[in-house]
């Protein structure tokens, strides 16, 4: 599998929430393919150094939230069904969490709304030219 996964157990955040997120862009950015095979539950937990029943949980999760199937004796894979709203789904989904921690670290640190506002739409800007619409 060309994807590679990393946990920081010291991050803060739960290692099932790093391993769901990681896997979700995967699937969103088109890392991993609709119909790819993902490693089994037991291959990954010792890839990553985790409790298998934490990455079953993980499966288990974006199993349920349509994003992977589960065939017994054959593996996990990436959804085929709807991939491309799912995707956006998905997508959507990763970037909420991103601007959450990101807004939350802001105010952790002091920084007044309005300034993060300002800094806010000026990364939108330099991302989202107007003329890309």
């Amino acid at each position: 599998m060309p994807v590679l996964f990393a946990i920081d157990p010291r991050s803060g955040v739960p290692i099932y929430l790093q391993l769901t997120d990681q896997l979700k862009r995967a699937v969103a950015v088109g890392a991993l393919a609709p119909g790819e095979r993902l490693p089994t539950v037991k291959a990954l937990a010792v890839q990553l150094t985790l409790n298998p029943n934490t990455v079953a949980k993980v499966y288990r999760d974006l199993e349920r939230e349509g994003i992977i199937e589960t065939a017994p004796g054959r593996g996990s894979f990436v959804t085929g069904n709807g991939t491309v709203d799912k995707t956006r789904v998905v997508a959507s989904e990763v970037a909420q969490r991103a601007v959450r921690e990101a807004v939350r670290e802001a105010r952790a640190l002091g920084v007044p709304r309005e300034e993060l506002r300002g800094l806010v739409d000026a990364e939108i800007a330099r991302w989202f030219p107007e003329d890309e619409t």
